[in-house]
């Protein structure tokens, strides 16, 4: 039995991480933003029989991180998986005014987020321990698109993050990688996305179980590809 914390688990690719991770026996601990709000991952929780917890945590707020970290007790992490974040702005900003404080916001939360995360959870990883961060194709130099200047910019900044992290603590045998889900079925993803979350997920699972040192740092696709970046 493996501990699992899941960042971001209220719904879609968080909430079937923890529902998938609890099925085949695992310990898992579900953050969220607001956890009466979070209706399935409570319905979940109450039929695992003890195996998911719901815990509260801001991603966006440094101090709501290290709480609930404190929360989850110390607990050894053998898998952490960041999958919580935002859109930000998506209208065309060379041709409208730029929301800052929207910039603002999808730094704190998936460039600011995720570091808080790492380090408040730190302590408790463990040579073997698995990081997972969820980023996108879209952090890639080589997609061929304009447009999502704060989303790719964000999502590019923490892959650029996570790889130095990865060199940092490579000599405790911690394994730090980014992750582009593939296009998935979410609220975010809209119904005419590629893939489900059942099938992301599975994809992602296998590739967390199977990462090893030397792979620490890459950025990947969900069916376990080595992802151009």
């Amino acid at each position: 039995m493996a501990n699992v914390f899941v960042i971001g688990a209220s719904r879609g690719i968080g909430l079937e991480l923890a529902r998938s991770h609890a099925a085949r026996g695992d310990r898992v601990f579900a953050f969220v933003r607001n956890p009466d709000s979070a209706g399935e991952l409570t319905e979940a929780a109450g039929e695992s029989a003890g195996a998911i917890s719901v815990h509260a945590m801001d991603i966006g707020d440094p101090a709501s991180v290290a709480q609930a970290a404190a929360d989850a007790g110390g607990e050894t992490v053998d898998y952490l998986y960041t999958v919580a974040g935002v859109t930000g702005p998506t209208n065309n900003e060379l041709e409208s005014e730029i929301d800052w404080d929207a910039w603002d916001q999808a730094f704190a939360i998936m460039v600011k987020g995720p570091l808080a995360v790492f380090k408040a959870f730190l302590p408790a990883m463990h040579d073997g321990t698995k990081v997972i961060n969820y980023s996108s194709q879209l952090a890639a130099s080589t997609w061929p698109y304009g447009g999502m200047y704060a989303y790719g910019t964000m999502k590019n900044g923490l892959n650029r993050m996570m790889r130095s992290i990865a060199i940092d603590v490579k000599e405790r045998g911690i394994i730090v990688i980014t992750l582009h889900p593939g296009w998935v079925k979410t609220d975010m993803g809209g119904p005419d996305a590629d893939i489900t979350t059942e099938e992301s997920v599975s994809g992602t699972i296998a590739l967390a179980d199977h990462l090893t040192i030397e792979d620490s740092g890459d950025f990947f696709n969900w069916n376990g590809e080595r992802h151009a970046w």
